[in-house]
């Protein structure tokens, strides 16, 4: 398992300097053969808003 999980998506509450992801857990849903990135989803997003 990766030691830190990066994120480029800055408007996630989870979003930490240097792209780290800062959530506890990460939850992503993929199509069982998913060949690119766009094929998942992360479901840990929340907005920072929330």
């Amino acid at each position: 398992m990766a030691k830190d999980v990066l994120c480029e998506v800055n408007s996630c509450r989870f979003w930490d300097s240097g792209n780290k992801c800062a959530a506890s857990s990460i939850y992503i849903v993929a199509h069982k053969e998913a060949k690119t990135s766009d094929a998942t989803d992360c479901k840990t997003f929340e907005h920072k808003d929330n």
